[in-house]
């Protein structure tokens, strides 16, 4: 009966269009009168949920992602990626994955990731002759990989919700999106010469040094996160803090295209996407109350007690859910309602706390750009300004690589532990 009255709760809100993180807060509020506990539950939840200093870190890396994409950094990075590998058939579409891996590293949300590569880079791709369901499949997918480049909004609530280590979680992402990366390349090429895609020209020595040299201050900050969190210099916090100080000198300083005005702008507008991750969150520990007064973690345990021997397929059953969720829920709420039943489980056979984050962030972003209602593709349509059918039947083979990329992480965790390990955070 609890469980029906939330759910329906839930859905019934969800369609009447009432934003979702309300729409889990009432439901949760649902469960706790039909249940009959204690409403001094709900107060008391919101405010646990929301004390963790690693949330600080929301505000600055969104600013900063922000602030450098208004200064013209993205533009920088597209430059430099098509420099680097545009002059090869179906280099275009291969800049769009190099140019999200470096933007990614500095922007921080998804959505701002796909907004800026889609209206950068897909007039560019329908001009020299892609199809548009083609130009839109590779923003997607190039988006859907660029999830695992830190630092990602998604990865600090995760490290949140499950108590791990962000940094670790952060450090993991570098080599899997690398890999995922690879196989979405690999599927473009052979794309490109099936289709004859063209190439740009070959740039000059000149063109090349041009576009190095204006990419060196954006890149900067990936460099920077990496090196600082392998060495121990400073939490994912202080990083936050520190790249967001480097993006305001930077627009201040080097571009001079950003005014005061509205650099205060973004900061309001970093704090209502910060008050609602937050809020989310709270959210969440009302879930996690209900769900253990229900005994839901000990009877997914035992319905999963087969896959003890076999972490590779629960991981592969719990990325199937998640992708789902993604398909009809934004990424945070996705996780915020499935990772506190599954996680425990997760520990229970044995499967590291960063390698479950990763795999999870990676069914996230595939999740995210799958029909009927994924919140990434949506906004990647408008750029081509097709249908979600015409573009699914040119997607598959660039999903494939995705779903290819995500099984690889399953089943070679050290693909994601490497450098949390060399970095002394793994044992």
């Amino acid at each position: 009966m609890l469980v029906a009255s939330v759910a329906v709760t839930f859905v019934v809100l969800t369609l009447l269009s009432l934003p979702i993180v309300f729409a889990l807060g009432l439901a949760g509020f649902t469960g706790l009168l039909v249940g009959h506990f204690s409403l001094t539950k709900l107060p008391s939840a919101l405010v646990a949920g929301s004390q963790s200093w690693v949330l600080l870190a929301i505000p600055t890396f969104v600013f900063a992602g922000s602030l450098m994409e208004r200064c013209g950094m993205s533009y920088a990075l597209v430059d430099l990626a098509r420099a680097l590998v545009g002059w090869v058939r179906g280099g275009l579409g291969l800049s769009v994955v190099l140019a999200e891996y470096f933007f990614s590293g500095i922007s921080g949300s998804t959505i701002a990731d796909v907004s800026a590569i889609g209206s950068m880079l897909t007039p560019p791709m329908l001009r020299a002759g892609y199809k548009p369901e083609h130009a839109v499949s590779l923003v997607a997918s190039a988006t859907a990989m660029g999830i695992l480049v830190p630092p990602a909004i998604f990865m600090i609530v995760l490290g949140t919700v499950t108590d791990t280590s962000v940094v670790g979680i952060f450090l993991g992402g570098f080599i899997p999106a690398a890999v995922t990366a690879l196989c979405l390349m690999a599927v473009i090429l052979v794309q490109a010469h099936r289709l004859q895609w063209p190439k740009d020209a070959r740039p000059t020595r000149t063109e090349f040094a041009r576009a190095t040299k204006a990419s060196l201050v954006p890149l900067v900050v990936p460099i920077l996160i990496v090196l600082g969190f392998f060495f121990g210099i400073f939490t994912a916090t202080e990083a936050g803090a520190l790249v967001a100080f480097y993006a305001v000198a930077a627009a201040l300083l080097y571009y001079r295209n950003v005014t005061v005005r509205e650099m205060v702008t973004l900061v309001h507008e970093s704090a209502l996407l910060t008050a609602a991750v937050v809020f989310l969150l709270s959210v969440a520990t009302v879930y996690q109350f209900l769900m253990g007064m229900l005994g839901v973690p000990a009877m997914l345990g035992e319905l999963l007690q087969p896959l003890e021997g076999r972490p590779w397929l629960f991981l592969s059953a719990v990325s199937l859910i998640v992708i789902m969720f993604g398909m009809v829920l934004e990424g945070l709420p996705a996780a915020v309602v499935l990772v506190p039943v599954v996680y425990p489980v997760a520990k229970k056979i044995g499967i590291h706390p960063i390698h479950f984050n990763i795999v999870l962030t990676a069914a996230v972003g595939i999740g995210l750009f799958l029909p009927p209602i994924g919140v990434g593709l949506l906004m990647a349509l408008r750029f081509a300004n097709i249908t979600v059918g015409r573009h699914f039947r040119a997607y598959w083979p660039y999903l494939a690589s995705l779903v290819l990329g995500l099984l690889l992480l399953i089943l070679f965790p050290e693909i994601t532990l490497f450098l949390p390990r060399r970095a002394g955070l793994v044992r």
